[in-house]
């Protein structure tokens, strides 16, 4: 044992009937003794810690010990406050109920996505969603897979409008159904049809929704191809010539008997001939689906048949992607044809995919539908997935003001749930002024990688890298992805 430390040793011993001035002498030398160590022990110096405080800190004011003991008092306030305050802490995300979607960069954990989920727990008050990014940013790529997942928990999953074709293989790998409409095929389409009946309907409740939605379809066709809306007067020249042409048929009645009831209606319904001669614009309108170049396609009894328990059904566009008016022409009887399948309250939970959007709300009467159906989700149980390239697209939908620019706009402010891949910088503006982005979150857009997107649930965000299955990537590849 050194010396220094013996006489350490020394000092702790308190001698037998040691007095108190003694102890007090002892302590006072003790207490020397051990300044006198400190100060004389070398400081260890190394690459590392070039200064060296000394080992009992520092002496005097530069000490900065205060008389009185430091104790912060403890303090209450808001999670928003919080957040400012702890800017690095992650957020709970949004459960582990529902669909695996990838990883949440800020803190690492899985991502899952259910709008039926979070509309049940509160979270959400509409179920739609709405995707935007660039050509090539995976946008399509999370729209497949989130409806592919979904399909193992229930749902089924409508797509009205199929452009280019890439659900095709998905629908019939899942043991759906893709129909396939366009000239030179066989698939025949009649607008006309009742479709699939609720089962919660009476004959009579039955028999006046689908006269409705007939009147409905015929005023829809013969707007989106004369380009303009219909007077009271075509629409009253339809309504006689739709009933005499349910009079005629078997009940299922087809586009040529209604042409001909317009060129030629019946003299006890127009006595006068004033209905010939207003209604011969919508007859010619309409003889171009019957005579002109889209005939072949809705001018016959349905070959094929809509099924709403399969798991999948999509209606593929791709052979008439070209021809704007026939893609419109086949985009409306196909709404009209889902419509009832839809408004079904016992057709369980499914999602309805709309790709390329902007091809539908470029027309007036493809956007009155898709706004009924969206206000009416929560009661038919349906997710809209609204898919296209950018925020602006909702600019060029009608005038500044009109009603189709509300309409294509309140689709945004009824979705909930908004995901927004990569933007170009001169989207970044428009995109944060719609969304109500922060100034962080606009300046990520930019550099989003592939597959990496902008989760804006409520007022939740999160960036999310989506994860793809190999089976998933080779389907979705095989399916065009763009």
């Amino acid at each position: 044992m050194k010396a220094v430390e013996r006489t350490h040793v020394a000092a702790l011993l308190t001698p037998a009937h040691e007095s108190r001035r003694t102890r007090r002498g002892r302590r006072r030398a003790l207490k020397a003794l051990r300044a006198q160590t400190a100060a004389q022990a070398p400081a260890t110096v190394t690459p590392e810690r070039p200064h060296v405080l000394p080992r009992q800190g520092e002496r005097g004011p530069a000490a900065l010990r205060s008389p009185i003991g430091l104790r912060v008092p403890k303090h209450q306030d808001t999670s928003a406050t919080w957040a400012a305050a702890y800017p690095f802490l992650a957020g709970g995300g949004t459960g582990t109920n529902g669909v695996f979607v990838g990883q949440d960069t800020g803190s690492g954990a899985s991502f899952t996505f259910d709008p039926w989920v979070l509309y049940q727990q509160g979270r959400i008050t509409a179920p739609n969603v709405v995707v935007a990014g660039i050509v090539g940013a995976g946008k399509s790529a999370l729209a497949k897979s989130l409806y592919l997942r979904s399909l193992a928990f229930g749902r089924r999953v409508y797509v009205p409008c199929d452009p280019k074709g890439e659900h095709t293989l998905i629908a019939e790998a899942v043991g759906g159904h893709a129909i396939q409409l366009g000239p030179g095929l066989t698939a025949r389409l009649n607008p006309l049809d009742p479709g699939p009946r609720p089962s919660r309907l009476s004959d009579d409740e039955w028999a006046v929704q689908v006269r409705a939605r007939r009147r409905s379809l015929l005023g829809a066709l013969a707007e989106t191809t004369l380009g303009r809306t219909l007077s009271p007067v075509e629409h009253t020249t339809i309504d006689v010539a739709l009933t005499a042409a349910v009079h005629a048929s078997d009940g299922v009645p087809v586009l040529p008997a209604v042409v001909d009831r317009l060129l030629t209606p019946d003299r006890t319904d127009d006595p006068d001939g004033r209905l010939t001669e207003d209604g011969r614009p919508v007859a010619h309108a309409l003889r171009r689906l019957v005579s002109g170049d889209l005939a072949g396609m809705f001018d016959r009894p349905s070959t094929v048949e809509f099924d709403p328990t399969l798991p999948m059904l999509s209606l593929d566009l791709s052979r008439v992607s070209e021809n704007t008016t026939a893609m419109s022409v086949l985009m409306t009887c196909a709404a009209a044809w889902m419509e009832a399948a839809l408004a079904d309250p016992d057709g369980g939970q499914r999602w309805v995919v709309y790709d390329e959007a902007w091809r539908l709300m470029a027309h007036p009467a493809l956007l009155r539908r898709m706004d009924a159906h969206w206000r009416l989700a929560r009661h038919y149980g349906i997710a809209n997935l609204l898919v296209f390239h950018k925020l602006t697209d909702l600019d060029n939908v009608g005038d500044a003001g009109s009603a189709a620019r509300a309409l294509a706009t309140s689709l945004l402010a009824n979705a909930e749930t908004r995901v927004i891949y990569r933007q170009e910088t001169d989207q970044l503006g428009p995109t944060a002024t719609a969304l109500g982005l922060t100034a962080a979150e606009t300046a990520r857009l930019p550099h989003l990688g592939l597959g990496q997107g902008l989760w804006k649930i409520r007022n939740d965000a999160a960036i999310v890298q989506h994860q793809l299955h190999d089976i998933e990537a080779d389907l979705f590849e095989n399916g065009r992805m763009g």
